[in-house]
């Protein structure tokens, strides 16, 4: 099958909803999973999985939609529990974000992966997920290895956890603004807090809004 990316999720939720529920969703649920305006956006990408031989559909049923090709592994993926249900958010996973030092710019970004979560479990609503590496928000219960939610913003306030860039790096870290300065503070003692200097290229990416913790 030679289907895009975003045909390809849709796939996967198809069998998903299969499996969990005993339906496939509807093409106005999978407009809306997907974020796309209408479900004319839905229906063009079912009638090209039709073509490709992977799903076959029923004229005239709104959930006519049975899977003749299954998605294949989703080895590489991250395995998670997801979330088959209108208040389904894909989110991509788009690397690793330091929670000790921050990482450079050139970090691989995992652009394969996504999650299907609840959009429930979350607030302000994210745009995406990065994997925390390190230990220096402990403190507020976020470890190694765990997903975070970003809401893309380039405003926050001080008490804030935020996802800044100081020149081509990343971290994640709690936002405390001064009259004359900004720090970004580790919750662990073990970290020293980070002090912008005035030279430097400092931005925020986004607020935290939330995790999830894979198994492991």
């Amino acid at each position: 099958m030679d289907l895009t990316d975003t045909q390809q999720a849709i796939l996967e939720l198809i069998a998903e909803r299969i499996e969990a529920e005993g339906l496939p969703p509807s093409q106005a649920e999978i407009a809306k999973a997907f974020g796309f305006k209408g479900v004319r956006a839905a229906q063009y990408h079912l009638e090209a999985l039709e073509a490709a031989g992977a799903i076959e559909r029923t004229p005239g049923r709104a959930r006519g939609i049975r899977v003749l090709q299954p998605p294949p592994s989703q080895q590489g993926r991250l395995a998670l529990p997801a979330a088959a249900n209108d208040d389904a958010l894909r989110l991509p996973v788009l690397g690793r974000v330091a929670a000790g030092l921050p990482i450079g710019s050139g970090a691989q970004i995992e652009a394969d992966d996504y999650v299907l979560l609840d959009r429930n479990m979350f607030f302000p609503s994210p745009d995406y997920m990065l994997k925390v590496k390190g230990d220096s928000m402990r403190d507020e219960g976020i470890f190694d290895g765990d997903l975070i939610g970003v809401h893309r913003t380039g405003d926050a306030r001080s008490g804030q956890i935020v996802v800044a860039r100081i020149d081509d790096e990343i971290t994640v870290k709690l936002l405390k603004i001064g009259k004359d300065r900004i720090r970004l503070l580790p919750r662990n003692p073990d970290f020293a807090p980070i002090e912008v200097q005035p030279d430097q290229d400092f931005a925020i990416e986004g607020l935290y809004c939330g995790l999830v913790r894979p198994n492991r």
